[in-house]
């Protein structure tokens, strides 16, 4: 196939809005798949996809079209559409010259839809508006293409009307794809230059990458070079993606397709190194900008002895996600485990169901937490994401606290809930407008310490699903925090402290305090469970020591018996506080980290 022959390129959408189903059809309509052995969503093949109906991962497959009598390679790369995956979907538009943008004929653009159309466009791709689901009873197509018309200056003969679903319209998809997006600019003549873009482990294979080659051929039996670690290998096994992995003898430029190279270890293929013939060393690409994590959780094993195991588990996942941030970390309470920084909450809910389902392990993940910014002093700057790390508050000159520019679309209807629900997670309003008579764009400006716990959830459910999210970070900005301690008995205990707003400790101080009344068992002593703020108590419970009936012997006889074991008593219960330890069980732990309000 010479490089004019061929078309790399992607489908963007929001999430649920008919990505998989229309790589389906292209499939079928390729003869890629036979439709006796089709499923539905071919592409999504991780059990967490199936299971919830999205896609996680990005996948690729290629297909032959023939096109006014010529054959054409088309190798489709299939993105994610959640917000928390929009990694996956940058990083796959690296291999791509054009992109499909997918939008729902009823449902209209979305958060997400404007955030991909950003990264495709950013990156010079070709787009191909595409609107889907037209059968559906309640589809408006007209009124979808005035929204995209509006919001993307496309011309409304260059809209493509489909149905994945039914089949409608996907010849017009393929042609537009060969007429619109541009070959691959590569030439097989140069010497070899490939991107790795993405990767995975396999049992029997060991590492597998996926490759872009920009030029020249890659055989069976080449020795390569990786840019960045300098490893040099030998091709093993090459081929395409047909859908999966089908053998050949060579990729030539322009094609995108996958390599077996023998590597045992997960960190060897990194992600956006370029690859080329040991003796004929390139100009490397300059990979891919790294993914910032927003959110940050500790994952523990349940039994500590699985702890080797989770180790592995998480080498092995990171290597098909590398976004995520992986450090070990030991807990006073929860023993040794991993601090993770995830870019959103269902990536980080994701990520804990891929290491229970496919790795059958048992884990405990900690409430999600942000990176805060203090200024000393002294003038230094140190960065915080555990309370127990907090400086004594006179050291402290200003903390800063992670900050994200969050775009909410709307139905009208909904608009004072949304504002409200923005306005109590301390939120400035940045800009409103009208996309049509029913739906809103709103700007919010959020702390990300807020929207990292249930943000999502509630938005979802104040607008009956209809609100879609999408954000970006926007730095940091200065806010009055302070560290709270939950004191037994008046010893602070480090692994319960949180940092919390000034105005909102009193309420989570006597949230916590009554949560950890419940599962701290009561002692033979009177136990005080205090939330301070330095000197000051903002909230307390009292836990009643259990008793023994001392006076239940003494049938009769003078008052002064029945006091005088009374006294004894007290004066034992006395020592007891002073040399007894509360014993904290685990759950008191997981109340503080599963921040439920």
């Amino acid at each position: 196939m010479s490089p004019d022959k061929i078309r790399n390129f992607s489908i963007i959408a929001h999430i649920d809005h008919g990505k998989s189903t229309l790589s389906d059809r292209l499939l079928e309509f390729t003869g890629t798949i036979d439709s006796r052995h089709k499923h539905e969503q071919f592409l999504d093949k991780l059990q967490v996809e199936k299971e919830r109906g999205i896609t996680v991962k990005a996948q690729t497959a290629s297909m032959f079209y023939n096109y006014k009598g010529e054959t054409y390679l088309l190798n489709l790369i299939d993105t994610p559409g959640h917000v928390d995956f929009s990694y996956e979907v940058s990083r796959s538009l690296y291999a791509c010259q054009g992109a499909i943008l997918l939008v729902d004929a009823a449902q209209g653009v979305q958060a997400q839809t404007m955030a991909n159309f950003y990264l495709a466009f950013d990156q010079n791709l070709t787009i191909i508006p595409v609107i889907n689901k037209i059968d559906m009873a309640n589809a408006d197509p007209e009124r979808i293409s005035k929204e995209m018309t509006h919001l993307f200056d496309f011309k409304k003969d260059e809209i493509i009307k489909a149905s994945a679903k039914s089949g409608i319209g996907i010849t017009d998809i393929l042609d537009a794809v060969i007429e619109r997006i541009p070959a691959p600019e590569s030439s097989t003549n140069k010497d070899l230059k490939a991107l790795l873009f993405d990767s995975w482990f396999n049992d029997y294979k060991g590492v597998i990458c996926l490759i872009a080659v920009k030029d020249g051929v890659i055989k069976k039996g080449d020795k390569i070079t990786l840019a960045q670690s300098s490893q040099s290998y030998e091709v093993l096994e090459i081929g395409l993606m047909y859908p999966n992995e089908t053998s050949m003898d060579a990729l030539y430029a322009g094609q995108v397709g996958y390599v077996v190279c023998g590597m045992k270890n997960v960190l060897e293929a990194r992600v956006g190194d370029t690859i080329y013939h040991t003796k004929r060393p390139v100009e490397p690409f300059a990979g891919f900008k790294p993914a910032k994590p927003m959110v940050f959780a500790g994952i523990f094993p349940v039994e500590n002895e699985e702890f080797d195991l989770l180790k592995d588990s998480i080498e092995k996942l990171t290597l098909t996600d590398a976004s995520v941030k992986v450090e070990k970390k030991n807990s006073t309470a929860l023993g040794l485990g991993f601090r993770c920084g995830f870019l959103g909450l269902l990536h980080m809910d994701v990520f804990k169901q891929r290491l229970e389902q496919e790795y059958n392990l048992s884990v405990i993940i900690t409430a999600p937490s942000v990176l805060y910014k203090v200024k000393l002093t002294n003038g230094e700057t140190i960065d915080i994401e555990n309370p127990s790390d907090f400086p004594e508050p006179q050291r402290i000159e200003a903390i800063y606290e992670p900050v994200i520019d969050a775009t909410i679309i709307l139905p009208s209807q909904y608009l004072g809930t949304v504002l409200k629900l923005c306005h109590d997670k301390r939120g400035t309003q940045k800009g409103l407008e009208y996309l049509s008579e029913e739906r809103i764009i709103l700007r919010y400006r959020l702390p990300l310490n807020e929207v990292a716990t249930d943000f999502y959830d509630q938005l979802k459910s104040v607008t009956s699903g209809y609100a879609s999210l999408d954000y970006e970070e926007a730095g940091y900005q200065e806010s009055d925090l302070v560290k709270m301690d939950i004191l037994l008995n008046g010893d602070p205990v480090d692994a319960l402290s949180v940092i919390v707003y000034r105005d909102n400790a009193y309420y989570i101080g006597r949230d916590l305090v009554e949560k950890l009344k419940k599962v701290i068992p009561r002692q033979l002593f009177q136990i005080a469970i205090q939330a301070a703020i330095g000197a000051k108590i903002v909230a307390r419970e009292t836990i009643s020591q259990l008793r023994k009936d001392v006076i239940a012997k003494c049938y009769g006889g003078d008052i002064t018996r029945k006091r005088k074991l009374l006294e004894k008593q007290k004066e034992g219960k006395k020592k007891m506080k002073a040399v007894g330890g509360v014993k904290i069980p685990q759950e008191a732990f997981l109340t503080i980290l599963k921040k439920e309000n």
